[in-house]
This record gives structure tokens, C-alpha cells and sequence, in this order.
């Protein structure tokens, strides 16, 4: 990673959902991969949700941290394949003010060293809307493992550089005590 020197490092304000139809806090483990990295790197987990693979239920639910003032980034894993359940995609891209097409495509790079072609099934997408960074990926851990190692740690770092989303983020207001 480039880093420039005199940069500090900014925790985000983070949540995190699974989509997924059969699996439970207990054995979520891509969404606890996600929420554990985060905090590890020194980012804020600020939600954690997990939901039925239910177009309507996700959009709600990405549409409410998309609104919230103290959320900064929607990290999202599951319902990005091809069965009749797998809807992640439809129901975030319309929320989106842009959509960052260089992340499906650079986590479809990265995963071709892992699952080969196979990769050409992920739809894995980000975006931004209203000053939150919206990723949406794949269910499986592994899926979440590269999509983290190879983008997001980079790039959820403001010490990245030449550029990280940091800077298009929503600032997050500091409540001062008075005394």
C-alpha cells in the first residue's frame, strides 16, 4: 500500500448485512469476517443486520443506513448469484447516486486466482448514495476475504494513496462535552 506520510487514519462508521435464507448469527461467518476486519483495522461497527434474501427487506434496510447520518459504509454480503432468491444487486443499484463499476471488476480479477472462471457469476457492485459507500458481495467467506484484502482495506484507508473513498464519505459530526 502507498501511503503518504504525513496522512492519519480515519475510522469509518461501518454496518453490515447478510442475505442470506438460511444462515444465522451463530454460523454467519461472512458477515463476521466483515465486522471483525473492520474493527481490527480500527473502524466503528455501528450495525449489524441479517436478513432473508427479500428484495424489499435489503433495499429497506440499505436504503435506512444510506439515510442515517452516522453511517458511512453499507458492506452487504450475499444475494449477488444467479438463483431466483439472489436479488442484492436489484434491490441496491437503484438507490445509488453512482455506481463505482471498477469494484465488480477488480473483485472479479482478484477472485479468478481463487475460483477461476466461476467468477464470471459474481455480481459483485458498489456504489455511492448520499455520501455512503455501498458494496455489495458475494455470500461466501472466501468471496468476502478477497473483496477485503484486495479493495476494501485499501480503500477504506485515508492513508491510501494516490486516492481511497475516504474523501467522498459523509463526514460524521464529533459531539464536544461542555464544561
Amino acid at each position: 500500500m502507498s501511503v503518504k506520510p504525513d496522512a492519519v487514519f480515519v475510522p469509518l462508521n461501518i454496518a453490515v448485512l447478510t442475505v442470506s435464507d438460511t444462515r444465522t448469527y451463530d454460523n454467519d461467518t461472512s458477515g463476521e469476517l466483515l465486522a471483525s476486519r473492520a474493527v481490527q483495522m480500527g473502524h466503528r461497527l455501528v450495525a449489524r443486520s441479517l436478513l432473508k434474501d427479500d428484495l424489499y427487506k435489503i433495499r429497506a434496510q440499505v436504503a435506512t443506513w444510506i439515510a442515517d447520518d452516522n453511517v458511512q459504509v453499507v458492506l452487504v454480503t450475499g444475494g449477488t448469484g444467479f438463483t431466483g432468491r439472489d436479488s442484492t444487486p436489484e434491490a441496491v443499484q437503484c438507490l445509488l447516486d453512482k455506481r463505482i463499476d471498477g469494484f465488480g471488476e477488480l473483485f472479479r480479477a482478484l477472485s479468478i486466482l481463487d475460483i477461476g472462471t466461476s467468477t464470471v457469476q459474481s455480481r459483485a457492485m458498489a456504489g455511492l448514495a448520499n455520501g455512503t459507500l455501498v458494496c455489495c458481495l458475494p455470500g461466501s467467506t472466501g468471496a468476502c476475504r478477497t473483496a477485503w484484502e484486495g479493495i476494501l482495506a485499501e480503500q477504506l484507508d485515508a492513508r491510501h494513496r494516490p486516492c481511497n473513498f475516504v474523501p467522498h464519505l459523509k463526514p460524521i459530526a464529533v459531539c464536544e462535552s461542555r464544561g
